[in-house]
C-alpha cells in the first residue's frame, strides 16, 4: 500500500501513556477480548482461549460489547499534543484515517449529505470511552456514544503474530472496518440495532450482530475500492485484507480456541462471510450492494 507522503488526518487523540479507568463496551473486532466494539450492545461470544467476543456492532472486527448505551461519562487524564506523527505507525494510522475521510466525504456529498468525521483514539493497555473502559486485549473498537474509534497499535503485531494476518493493507482493513461502524451510526443502523436488541433473545441478537458486522466489512471494501481507484494499492494488498477477514471469522477463532464451533454464538460472521462481504464492497464500491439485512445470512 503506497501510503507514505499522503495527507494525514488531524482527527487523532493520542492517549498512549495516559492513565484511564471505567468500564463499558462498544463495537469491536473479534480478537478474543471482552469490551466495547462497535458499541451497540453487550452480547458475548467465547473466542480465543480466554478471550470473549462481545456482541455489539463493534464486535464484528474486534469482538466486544455491542451495547453502546454508554458506561457513564468518561474523562481522560489528558492527550498528547496533536500535529504530525513522529513515528511510522502513527503516520500510517493518520494516513489511513485521512483516506477514509476522503472516501466517505465524497460518498455522503453525492447524496447531498455531510460526513461527520470520527476521531481515532490511540491508546496503550487500557482506555476509557463513553461506552466504558476497555483493555488492549479487546482489540480495536468503535463507540457510537462519543463517535470515536479506539485503537491500541500493538494490535497490529497481534494481527500478524497471533492471527497470521500480516501486511499494511490488513491493518488498514481493521481501521476501515471500525470507521464502517461509524458510517452505520451516522446512517441510523447502529441506533436501530441497539433499539431492537432490547427485545431480542441472545441467539436472535447474535444473528443481527452478524449482519451489522458484515455490513461494516462491506463498507471497508468500499473504502478499499476507493484506494484502488487512486492507485494506492500494490500487488497482494487485496489478498492481505481478505486473509485478515478470514483469520478473524467466528468459526476460525472458535476452532483455534476450543476445537469446535457454536454457530448460534457467532456475532461477526464466518471467515467465508467476512471475506465475501469485504470483497463485495471492494468490487462494486456501492452502498446499495452492502445491504446485509436483506440478504439470507
Amino acid at each position: 500500500m503506497q501510503w507514505r507522503g499522503r495527507r494525514q488526518s488531524d482527527n487523532i487523540e493520542d492517549r498512549r501513556g495516559m492513565s484511564s479507568g471505567g468500564g463499558g463496551g462498544g463495537f469491536r473486532l473479534p480478537t478474543g477480548g471482552r469490551g466495547g466494539g462497535i458499541g451497540i450492545g453487550g452480547l458475548v461470544v467465547i473466542l480465543l482461549i480466554s478471550w470473549a467476543l462481545g456482541i455489539n456492532p463493534l464486535t464484528l472486527l474486534s469482538g466486544g460489547d455491542i451495547s453502546g448505551d454508554g458506561g457513564g461519562t468518561q474523562q481522560t487524564t489528558g492527550t498528547r499534543p496533536q500535529g504530525q506523527s513522529s513515528d511510522e505507525t502513527t503516520a500510517f494510522v493518520r494516513t489511513v484515517l485521512a483516506e477514509t475521510e476522503d472516501t466517505w466525504t465524497k460518498i455522503f456529498s453525492a447524496s447531498n449529505e455531510t460526513y461527520e468525521k470520527p476521531t481515532l483514539v490511540l491508546f496503550g493497555g487500557q482506555v476509557r470511552s463513553a461506552c466504558g473502559t476497555a483493555s488492549a486485549a479487546s482489540g480495536p473498537f468503535y463507540c457510537p456514544v462519543d463517535r470515536k474509534v479506539y485503537l491500541d497499535t500493538d494490535f497490529f503485531r497481534e494481527l500478524d503474530k497471533r492471527f497470521g494476518a500480516s501486511g499494511d493493507f490488513a491493518q488498514a482493513y481493521v481501521i476501515a472496518h471500525e470507521v464502517g461502524h461509524h458510517v452505520q451510526n451516522l446512517t441510523g443502523v447502529l441506533p436501530e440495532f441497539n433499539r431492537q436488541r432490547q427485545s431480542m433473545g441472545e441467539t436472535e441478537a447474535n444473528k443481527m450482530s452478524v449482519k451489522v458486522e458484515l455490513q461494516a466489512d462491506c463498507y471497508a471494501g468500499i473504502w478499499g475500492k476507493s484506494t484502488q481507484q487512486k492507485g494506492i494499492l500494490e500487488a497482494g494488498d487485496l489478498e492481505e485484507a481478505l486473509n485478515a477477514a478470514h483469520q478473524i471469522g467466528d468459526d476460525t477463532l472458535q476452532k483455534k480456541s476450543q476445537g469446535y464451533v457454536v454457530p448460534d454464538s457467532f456475532n461477526h460472521g464466518t471467515s467465508a462471510q467476512r471475506a465475501e462481504w469485504f470483497k463485495r464492497g471492494f468490487q462494486s464500491g456501492r452502498l446499495e450492494d452492502c445491504d446485509t439485512f436483506s440478504a439470507d445470512i
